[in-house]
């Protein structure tokens, strides 16, 4: 009950708390003994793991102060409930990758130290992370979605591969659903969207976004779940699942990376799962929507916790964390917010698994015409809000009209907050 609770009480309520604790930490002036530090982030890809030990291993070699620097994996779905919880017991951590959904809490609350701002840095990629003109959180991620086709699939069930539909201009959302459902129907499964699994509903906005809906307005205070563009890309989605069957319905899993699916909509940094691939695959940009082309852009930053033990030390750590050099190394997997980083043949340094071509098209272009995920104040109980709100879509009789309008109904008065 206790995890429950902070949850629906919102993020912001034990970030205020922390954030009311008193300044930074001294912990760094006067301890005797080696200095450690500890970082959430809700990777547990190996790969990862190991590039942060190694520039952590790097960073220590002439920093003999700093004894353990340890990277604790906590799983995406439960990752900011974690956090705050741990924040609230007082076991806080002195760096965080903070998801773009929550930094509007984060940022806002106090909680966070102040950290130099890199003149090379992308002006967009900082506007979540900002306020009063300081940055409280590094963009170290700034990744569009795309879709990672399965060829081989798409070729088996007579389809035309997204490559040629995008050459021939018929790279759309209907298109789309004729190849899923062709692929569907001998078996496999059509489109799966990233950390969806109908919980993660905020992961849909990789599709919706092709309309031009929002879940609300960009002021945050008026529901857009009810507006008709919202209720045609959740109408497209429903009888994508129930009627063309071509995105594997509740409680059915197909895992694209082990070949049991077609597409998937996700971040570049997945590729290093399709190292040892069996099947042959293909990076694209997500398909026209009615409203035309569109990027999504997937956000992380890491922030410096005032009340963490080594708050100095930390900060110390994340300049060299996210300095160009050891930016350019991670840009293998979180693409970099450095305008110097952001071209074709650097990416292509790090990322030897994905061509020039397609990360000009999925990672540059949707990085100049995207927009940021969706975010608000009180995101968590918001987020839990939405998700039983929807839970009538999911059904195969669902009056999808009805059951928008019941989302905002429930939301309207978080909103208003």
């Amino acid at each position: 009950m206790k995890l429950r609770s902070l949850t629906a009480a919102g993020v912001a309520a034990a970030l205020l708390a922390l954030a009311g604790c008193g300044g930074s930490s001294d912990g760094d002036s006067g301890s005797s003994g080696p200095v450690d530090l500890r970082m959430t982030i809700w990777s547990a890809n190996a790969k990862h793991l190991a590039l942060f030990d190694q520039i952590a291993a790097d960073y220590k070699k002439d920093h003999p102060e700093i004894g353990k620097i340890t990277f604790e994996s906590i799983p995406f779905d439960s990752y900011t409930t974690t956090l705050t919880t741990q924040i609230g017991g007082g076991n806080v951590p002195d760096l965080a990758w903070i998801l773009e959904s929550t930094a509007p809490d984060f940022v806002s609350s106090g909680a966070l130290e102040p950290i130099d701002k890199d003149a090379d840095l992308v002006p967009s990629t900082t506007t979540n992370w900002e306020k009063d003109g300081k940055l409280y959180a590094y963009p170290f991620s700034t990744s569009p979605l795309g879709v990672f086709v399965n060829t081989d699939l798409v070729k088996a069930a007579g389809r035309p591969a997204p490559a040629q539909q995008i050459a021939s201009g018929t790279w759309t959302w209907e298109e789309t659903a004729k190849t899923a459902s062709a692929v569907q129907a001998r078996g496999k499964g059509g489109v799966v969207v990233g950390d969806f699994d109908y919980k993660g509903w905020d992961t849909l906005n990789s599709i919706w976004s092709g309309w031009g809906a929002r879940p609300w307005s960009e002021d945050g205070k008026t529901c857009g779940f009810d507006q008709p563009e919202m209720v045609d890309a959740m109408t497209f989605i429903h009888k994508l699942i129930f009627t063309d069957k071509g995105m594997p319905g509740p409680g059915v899993t197909k895992d694209f990376y082990a070949g049991d699916s077609a597409m998937i909509l996700t971040q570049i940094s997945r590729a290093a799962l399709l190292e040892k691939s069996k099947f042959k695959w293909d990076l694209v940009p997500l398909p026209k929507g009615p409203s035309g082309e569109y990027s999504v852009v997937g956000q992380a930053g890491i922030g410096v916790f005032k009340r963490g033990k080594h708050a100095d030390a930390a900060k110390q750590f994340l300049a060299y964390f996210s300095n160009a050099e050891n930016s350019a190394k991670l840009a293998q997997f979180f693409p970099p917010p450095r305008k110097s980083q952001l071209n074709a043949a650097t990416l292509a340094k790090a990322n030897p698994l994905l061509k020039p071509a397609q990360l000009q098209s999925v990672v540059i272009d949707g990085i100049q015409r995207g927009d940021i995920k969706t975010s608000h104040t009180g995101y968590a109980e918001l987020q839990q809000t939405v998700r039983a709100a929807l839970d009538p879509l999911w059904k195969p009789d669902a009056d999808v009209k009805t059951v928008m309008s019941g989302v905002c109904s429930k939301i309207n008065p978080l909103l208003a907050k």
